[in-house]
């Protein structure tokens, strides 16, 4: 086969210009992915503007828009100021770099160089905008967030009181000296980056070089450093001047403040350290211009050498050899400073300590004259009685009360009384569905309370305030509903336009006609409207909810209830205050009002004694969980300046400037005028309601463990430090907290509603320590004077009884030891635990009688079963080491002090008369007058076997009677269950049961 003609070969095809290769699909795909890419950008956009406006429609509603304007202006203006300052310096740091960079740049020789300016040339401009706006953004966020510290400082007022190194007001460590050293590190922050962007640019451009002989400095790059060097070293000196002031606020030494070796070595030395910091600068400044970095360079090695040897060996030798040796003797002057000013600093100055005789022995009548404390002993525990306030005033599974109830006081007859309270909340744990969490159930309903003082006959709670439709002693005629409290849904939404449907379930029918739960719509002013589009698409992204857009039961007229615990309520309006963790509620003017005590602090105070606030206000009350414990930071400053209250039905705030003297509340209130009102605007019936706060009087207790002693040798032998007792009734091992208590006081004229506390000697782990009381401190919370705006003289009195040293008054510790040991006790304790039941022991409380301390602690019994609830049975009482175990309060006293205590009590402080005297019937165990106990008679066994199996009986009928609401039957049920017990105490007492030694008489009608 013959082949054919040959093939011209085919040109070569031009190559593809770079970058063209698949251009079209690129090109076919780039609109989508910017579109995407924007759309995206718009919703981030979008959601961060739903949470500002949704934050802007919620302080506008508040009444508190001032705030959030305020805040966030203050936050925008230190952004965009520091952003600019550190972008412009920065710039114009890198921009002075290359502007001067050598016109020859050595390139030639260095191929690294070279390469690197080549790679840099495209994106110069570029980085040399983007990296300084970077660094700025990023800086300026951090700075941002020290808002406070800004206003503070241009808003500040003096607090009138000298610091006593320097004789300055102590003003200026609270609101100067924070901002000096915030800015003072700012401006350090930006003039190393600075430095490190000219470094970096004069290198890649030449303007340094690394030679054989060392580095090698351009003229411009040596007068750029230079320059800059000088500028960090005037910064420094600042900052050594500075650091002689701060050296007041040091708490490194064994006492907080300067000492003797600060004030002698640490403060002469930092004068000297920033004088020779600004000479150093001056010789950088020389080396600019002579072009030599020899002088500067000796400056720099000059002022480290004497930082490290002034600033440190120095001022180890003095503490060595001038110290150490005669520490007390020279200490003294520096530690009577660091007591006056931490006693100054959280309000323990004016304090009146009385000494209080140790008297352990308890006669007959010993307490005839302390009637106004014996007639009002709060024996209701409400760390105890919520499950009994559950089954009595609940009524409905949607409703609740929190696990711990507050203690109030209510003039009822005439009469002021101790109560226990709490609101009628919602329960959310039983409802289901975004329509029944967020539209049906949407409040709680009332306000119950009881007599602390008194129970009923069958020993269940003694209610003057209660039932659905508002009954009692308080008040009949108030707004019951709690829109906001501290177990409200996270959001609610109420209101409509007139002759919308009642959506809302406002509370249970209480009449035949009522047949069905009564539905209601909110009427007030509590909550931004949601009704029109923008804000109901915001608030449901705010709360990722489809149904907030979707639902017909968001009307045009409808309200979005958000924030609505008490505390964060306050903390949200008014972010300056440190708010304390247990709000109480009160009917005031016809409302229910949630009030709330919030703190001003500061963590610079001079010489005074930091304390940790999460660990000084944990008790047992916040281990429970029945108080929040405040935030996990330091202070050496502490005030209750303001008194807050926060409407439970519209969620309004009022704050009132309580201590309007305090210097911080003062800076604050002008920073944000108009939100805090005079206290002289509080109405008389919420001035009955003010009381001293628990989480300051925690902090203050803790600090008198230690600062009870003023003087300087006393305090720095420290053999006279104190601790708070264990809760007695707790086995966790946590402090007992402070109780709320009508007492009067040695030397006080009347009785007060007062805080009080008990000490004893400090208890270190491993020891065995004398559980015995030490100290007394009572804080009078007593504010009312039946005027509008006007506050008693006494309010916040405190008091502090210091006991001998020789004391053998026991600690509470002790005398639940001396109920717990008693043979009497242990035995009806066994009695009462008897078909399952749990005897549970209420609050110690200790109370200054007759030279003494009275402890009373009442007995309740759980019956088992799910709806059984505590019910008072017994109550102990202790004085020394005479123990009293009877039905009523008034009975163990009796026991305590020979037959007859003289003590004046109420009708009900135990259980009934008629039970009592059921118990009398029984037939007396006779002994022999000096002799021994009767042999037991051979019914014995049969009678305490009997009388076991009637006790058995009466607590199933009771439990059933309980399911049934029968309350007659309950009562019946409860009688026979006393009478049962005290026959199973005789009989026992007969088969060989001997009082021990401490427990008082016994009581006939004790039957024990």
């Amino acid at each position: 086969m013959t082949a054919g003609p040959a093939q011209p070969p085919r040109p070569p095809r031009p190559p593809r210009p770079k970058g063209t290769a698949n251009r079209k699909s690129r090109r076919g795909r780039s609109p989508l992915f910017l579109t995407v890419i924007i759309v995206v950008a718009l919703i981030a956009a979008f959601v961060a503007f739903t949470q500002l406006y949704t934050e802007v429609l919620w302080f506008r509603q508040l009444g508190f828009l001032n705030v959030f304007v305020t805040q966030n202006i203050a936050r925008g203006a230190i952004f965009v100021v520091a952003a600019l300052i550190v972008a412009g310096l920065l710039w114009l740091s890198l921009w002075l770099a290359h502007r001067n960079r050598p016109v020859t740049a050595a390139a030639a020789s260095d191929d690294n160089l070279r390469r690197y300016q080549q790679a840099l040339e495209p994106v110069r401009k570029i980085a040399m905008i983007l990296v300084p706006v970077l660094f700025g953004l990023f800086t300026a966020s951090t700075l941002a967030s020290q808002w406070d510290t800004v206003l503070l400082f241009f808003n500040q007022v003096p607090f009138g009181r000298e610091d006593p190194e320097f004789g300055m007001d102590v003003s200026f460590w609270v609101f100067t000296l924070p901002f000096l050293r915030l800015v003072l590190g700012f401006l350090v922050s930006v003039l190393l980056l600075c430095a490190i962007g000219a470094v970096l640019v004069h290198y890649i451009y030449g303007g340094i070089r690394i030679t054989e002989k060392g580095l090698s400095f351009s003229t411009a790059a040596r007068v750029q450093l230079a320059v800059t060097a000088a500028a960090f070293l005037v910064l420094q000196g600042t900052n050594f001047w500075l650091d002689r002031y701060a050296t007041l606020q040091s708490d490194s030494g064994a006492w907080t403040g300067a000492l003797y070796t600060d004030v002698n070595a640490v403060i002469p030395v930092r004068a000297i350290l920033a004088i020779a910091a600004l000479l150093v600068g001056v010789l950088f400044v020389i080396s600019a211009v002579i072009g030599r970095w020899r002088l500067p360079l000796i400056g720099t090695a000059m002022l480290v050498v004497v930082s490290v040897v002034a600033g440190g060996i120095y001022p180890s030798l003095v503490q060595r050899f001038q110290v150490t040796p005669t520490e007390q003797q020279v200490e003294n002057p520096y530690i009577q400073r660091n007591i006056d000013s931490t006693r100054a600093a959280f309000g323990l100055d004016s304090i009146e300590t009385e000494p209080y005789a140790a008297t352990v022995d308890a006669g007959e009548g010993d307490l005839a004259g302390y009637a106004q404390t014996t007639s009002n002993i709060r024996l209701l525990d409400p760390n105890v009685v919520s499950p009994a306030f559950a089954q009595l005033q609940q009524f409905r599974p949607y409703y609740s009360f929190p696990g711990t109830l507050n203690v109030d006081r209510y003039e009822i007859e005439g009469e002021v009384q101790d109560t226990v309270l709490a609101a009628r909340e919602l329960d959310m744990g039983v409802t289901d569905g975004w329509y029944n969490q967020h539209v049906v159930y949407t409040h709680g309903y009332g306000l119950v309370a009881a007599y602390g003082d008194r129970v009923q006959s069958d020993g269940r709670p003694s209610f003057i305030q209660g039932g659905i439709l508002a009954q009692g002693e308080i008040s009949e005629d108030y707004e019951p509903r709690i829109y906001f409290g501290q177990q409200s849904p996270d959001y609610s939404v109420v209101g409509g336009a007139e002759g919308d449907p009642d959506l809302e379930l406002d509370r249970p029918s209480t009449t035949d006609d009522e047949t069905e739960d009564v539905r209601t719509t909110f009427d007030g002013d509590g909550g931004p409207n949601v009704g029109n589009p923008l804000n109901r698409l915001s608030y449901a992204i705010r709360f990722q909810s489809s149904d907030l857009l979707f639902s017909d039961a968001v009307r045009s007229d409808s309200q979005i209830l958000y924030d609505r615990d008490p505390r964060d309520r306050i903390s949200h309006a008014a972010p300056y205050l440190t708010v304390d963790g247990n709000p109480y509620p009160a009917i005031i003017d016809g409302r229910v009002k949630w009030i709330v005590d919030a703190y001003t602090t500061s963590d610079a105070y001079p010489y005074s004694t930091p304390m940790e606030l999460q660990d000084a206000t944990a008790d047992t009350s916040t281990a429970q969980g029945a108080a929040a414990q405040l935030p996990n930071e330091q202070v050496n400053y502490m005030r209750n300046s303001v008194k807050a209250t926060v409407d439970a039905y519209d969620g309004s705030v009022d704050l009132y400037a309580w201590d309007d003297e305090d210097p911080v509340l003062k800076a604050w209130q002008g920073v944000f005028p108009d939100t805090v009102k005079p206290y002289s605007e509080m109405s008389a019936e919420l001035m009955e309601h003010v009381r001293y706060p628990e989480d300051i009087f925690k902090v203050q207790r803790e600090l008198l463990n230690t600062y009870h002693v003023t003087d300087a040798n006393s305090f720095y032998a420290g053999d006279d430090v104190w601790s708070i007792p264990n809760d007695p009734t707790n086995d966790n091992s946590t402090a007992i907290p402070p109780y709320y208590l009508s007492l009067q006081m040695p030397g006080q004229d009347e009785a007060s509603f007062s805080l009080t506390t008990p000490f004893i000697p400090q208890q270190n782990q491993g020891e065995n320590t004398r559980n015995v009381l030490y100290g007394y401190l009572s804080a009078n919370g007593d504010a009312a004077t039946g005027e509008d705006g006007v506050k008693a003289d006494s309010y916040g009195d405190l008091t502090l009884l210091e006991l001998p040293r020789s004391s053998v008054v026991p600690g509470p510790g002790q005398a639940q030891n001396n109920f717990n040991s008693n043979t009497e006790v242990s035995s009806a304790l066994n009695l009462l635990r008897q078909g399952g039941s749990e005897v549970i022991n209420g609050n110690m409380l200790a109370l200054p009688v007759n030279d003494g301390v009275l402890y009373i602690q009442p007995v309740y019994v759980r019956s088992s079963g799910e709806s059984g609830y505590p019910t008072l049975r017994r109550v102990l009482v202790s004085y020394g080491e005479e123990v009293g175990f009877a039905p009523t309060l008034d009975e163990s006293l009796d026991q305590v002090f020979g037959g007859d205590s003289g003590a004046e009590t109420v009708q009900g402080a135990g259980v009934s008369e008629e039970q009592a005297a059921e118990a009398a019937g029984q037939d007396e165990v006779a002994t022999e007058e000096g002799g021994e106990s009767p042999s037991p008679s051979p019914e014995a066994g049969g009678t305490l076997e009997e009388a076991l199996s009637d006790a058995s009986t009466a607590m199933q009928d009771s439990e059933a009677a309980l399911q049934d609401s029968d309350w007659a039957a309950y009562g019946d049920a409860q009688n026979r269950l006393q009478d049962a017990i005290d026959r199973a105490l005789e009989a026992d007492g007969a088969a060989g049961a001997a009082p021990t030694q401490g427990a008082g008489p016994v009581a006939p009608e004790d039957g024990s």
